[in-house]
Order: C-alpha cells, then structure tokens, then sequence
C-alpha cells in the first residue's frame, strides 16, 4: 500500500489530504487536516507521494461542500484509530448536516456513559478527517462553541456555511 497526498485551497486555508492506494481507482482517505491544525501533519510525510489523481473524489466533494452544494460526503476512509475512537468517529458520521449534538449527546449516541464525556471529547479532538468526519458539529453541554482542532472560528464558519448564512471566510480568503 502506497501513501498520497494532495492539497487544495479552501476556506479554511490550504487542506492537505492524504489517503491510502490500494491499487488503482480512488485512495481511501485517511486524513485532512487544517493549516495551524493541534496535532496534525502541517507538512506530507517523507514517504508520502503527490498524487492527486487518487484523492480526486475528495477534492471534488470538499469543493462542493465548501461552496454549500453538498450535505453528506461519500467517500472510502482509512483513518487510523482505536476501537473506542472509531466508534466515536462513527458517531460523528451520523450527525446530519446543519444539526449539532453536545458531548453527552455523542457519547449516548456511540452507546458511551454520559460519564465518558472527556474520552468523547479527546476522540472528537483526535479526528483526523476535519470537515469531512463533522466534528465541528459537536458543541459544549451549554450549547458554547468549544475547542475546534482547526480553531473556533473556522468551526463558527462551517456551522454557519450548514445553517445558510457563511460569514467571511475564517482563513482571510475564499478560494
């Protein structure tokens, strides 16, 4: 198995995309992650290869999000993670677009205890498909935005994008 990558603008900043090529056809997407993203590659691995022929559909379809022409993305994944952080990242797949759920709502959602509240909370933190696992559709038990792997204000504005009415972008440009 091979490791590509690709990038592309967005709202967001400059997205680097990676996936893994099992053959031919489309890679499975393992990450996305923001410019300034906690705990994220800011650069492709040395054993990574520019190809973004495989990572196509994704750009595709993160363009289209980006523009509010899609609500529900359809690609192969191949994050890494735990048992426990996939069922959480499963989780997340089942929010649906332009709706919000707290922590607690998640965790019962992913058959958690309401006391598993922060090992939610880190698995939410640990996503590595930003945007496209919709993580930023997880708000404070207040209803309060809270911590965003790519920042507040680029959670601010997916949330708006979804509720119909973007603001500016969060990087300074739209794409």
């Amino acid at each position: 198995m091979t490791t590509v990558f690709t990038t592309m603008e967005s709202p967001l900043g400059r997205l680097l995309l990676s996936g893994v090529l099992d053959g031919n056809g489309p890679a499975a997407l393992a990450t996305v992650t923001a410019p300034g993203q906690k705990g994220a590659l800011a650069e492709p691995a040395d054993d990574w290869t520019r190809d973004p022929a495989p990572l196509a559909p994704a750009v595709e379809q993160l363009t289209a999000y980006f523009a509010g022409e899609l609500t529900a993305f359809d690609l192969l994944l191949a994050p890494v993670g735990t048992e426990f952080r996939h069922r959480i990242w499963d989780a997340l797949d089942d929010i649906p677009y332009g709706v919000t759920v707290t922590y607690g709502e998640l965790a019962a959602s992913a058959g958690q205890s309401p006391r598993a509240v922060r090992a939610v909370g880190g698995a939410v933190g640990a996503n590595p498909l930003l945007v496209v696992r919709p993580c930023h559709r997880v708000m404070g038990a207040n209803g309060t935005l809270t911590g965003f792997a790519a920042g507040v204000d680029s959670k601010r504005w997916l949330l708006e994008l979804e509720s119909g009415s973007p603001g500016s972008s969060p990087a300074g440009t739209l794409f």
